[in-house]
């Protein structure tokens, strides 16, 4: 199924070069979208939160210190932003006949533009995520900035591609995560030991249990089977995903390596 959302031609271009330094063959078609969501959270992290927060808590969103409502409005943007691309996920789950006649390999190496938009706007998201915890390191913390590069470095292999076709159902990780930004919430406005924050941990335990202890884990050992498979077939196969990285780790070291000077060759 193609992207419903197609890539201005004009920042394809200007995405091919950094794409193909970085082995990431889909880059270009779904930059847009890594914008975009870049973009929107931004623009929810500033302005959205604040003013919706102060209008519906007024009591308590105002009263908040620096860190906690630097905490508040990164929740608040990781409401958002799980029950849209949980929605896109299930939508292109559901939608996307292609996929549904996919084969190992093409589970593997695979992809269809459906499938990268859901990617590009889940790093856009991770990107935001990271220089926000970059910006607020020490609001965050080190493990948040970990965490953050980690996850859109391996989002990002979906543009290589390499398991679009499971990066999609892997998402779904975070049906839980509303629940538990409102189980935050419920903390920051009064009403822990409620009788709705029961209700809520509730149906948190219950979409955490079935998105990563069941969905999740049936997802990984699908994937790795897959892989095995892929790897195992007869044939020539594309580049492993690690040696993609390793290429990638040096395509960015080379930016930043300083160029010898003559004296310093002449003494090699």
């Amino acid at each position: 199924m193609r992207d419903p959302l197609p890539a201005p031609r004009a920042l394809v271009k200007f995405t091919e070069p950094l794409a193909k330094t970085l082995y990431l063959g889909t880059l270009p078609s779904h930059g847009h979208e890594v914008l975009l969501a870049f973009s929107i959270y931004e623009f929810v992290n500033r302005v959205i939160s604040p003013l919706i927060s102060a209008r519906l808590f007024p009591k308590s969103y105002p009263q908040l210190s620096r860190k906690t409502k630097i905490n508040w409005n990164v929740h608040f943007v990781s409401m958002v932003q799980s029950c849209f691309i949980n929605s896109a996920a299930l939508w292109v789950i559901f939608a996307d006949a292609e996929r549904g006649r996919m084969g190992a390999m093409q589970r593997v190496w695979g992809y269809t533009g459906a499938s990268g938009m859901v990617q590009g706007f889940s790093a856009g998201y991770f990107l935001w995520d990271l220089i926000t915890s970059i910006e607020d390191v020490d609001v965050h913390g080190w493990g948040a900035l970990i965490h953050a590069a980690s996850a859109l470095a391996v989002t990002c292999l979906g543009f290589r591609p390499f398991v679009n076709y499971y990066g999609v159902n892997l998402i779904l990780y975070e049906l839980s995560t509303p629940f538990l930004n409102i189980h935050w919430f419920m903390d920051k406005t009064g009403l822990t030991g409620s009788r709705a924050q029961l209700i809520n941990g509730i149906m948190l335990l219950a979409t955490f249990g079935g998105s990563r202890l069941v969905w999740g884990s049936y997802q990984s050992v699908m994937m790795y089977r897959d892989i095995w498979a892929a790897y195992t077939q007869p044939g020539e196969l594309p580049v492993p995903a690690w040696l993609a990285v390793a290429k990638m780790i040096t395509a960015v070291q080379k930016r930043f390596q300083k160029p010898e000077s003559n004296a310093e060759k002449k003494d090699k």
